[in-house]
């Protein structure tokens, strides 16, 4: 795992992971994160500056203001929440 990455792993089945994001959380990536969220069998939730939105709703997700270099949580609560966290990481660390 980089070091820019911090994942917990709960007995209640949420996991949580923070990323620096690489770009802006724009149109175009907020909607490929609402989409791959949508698909996953447990809630996903952002974070951002003390804000928390669903993952599942692209302007909620953009509304947060996410810019290139701020660090978001990514948590998930759920059956799969450890992996529903790595894939949305993994997506969120590709963005451009």
């Amino acid at each position: 795992m980089s070091p820019s990455s911090d994942t917990s792993l709960h007995a209640d089945d949420t996991a949580e992971i923070d990323v620096v994001l690489p770009a802006h959380l724009h149109a175009r990536p907020a909607g490929k994160l609402a989409r791959a969220a949508a698909q996953l069998p447990c809630r996903l939730e952002i974070t951002h500056q003390g804000r928390t939105v669903d993952a599942t709703g692209i302007l909620a997700v953009m509304g947060l203001g996410a810019t290139a270099g701020a660090t978001i949580t990514v948590r998930a609560h759920g059956d799969g929440a450890h992996d529903a966290v790595t894939e949305i990481c993994r997506l969120l660390r590709a963005i451009d």
